[in-house]
């Protein structure tokens, strides 16, 4: 089964696999496909925007003869990463709440 991913989800996504290491576009690709279903023409626009907001910078790097783009988590990044981190939990935990009911202590 398919859940509907948003844009909070990708890119905390994106920022996860980052913040472990750096990465080009097609790398990022195969680890968010992981979890869910995108091209690279979807994730491309996501990190222009990310890098337009702060949260990624970028740099080239020679690989067989071309230039090979590499995105890097900035300290914004980062932050924003734990944001996304801490509404996730959240949003898991409305999940449960709904699909299993309130837990009585």
């Amino acid at each position: 089964m398919n859940f509907q991913m948003g844009a909070a989800l990708l890119d905390y996504c994106v920022l996860g696999v980052l913040a472990r290491e750096d990465a080009y576009g097609y790398a990022l690709t195969v680890e968010v496909k992981k979890v869910m279903t995108i091209s690279e023409s979807t994730l491309y626009p996501v990190l222009r925007r990310l890098k337009k907001e702060a949260f990624v910078t970028t740099y080239d790097e020679a690989f067989q003869g071309r230039n090979r783009r590499y995105y890097q988590i900035t300290a914004t990044g980062l932050q924003r990463k734990t944001e996304l981190a801490a509404e996730w939990t959240e949003f898991i935990k409305k999940i449960e709440m709904v699909v299993e009911g309130e837990k009585k202590k």
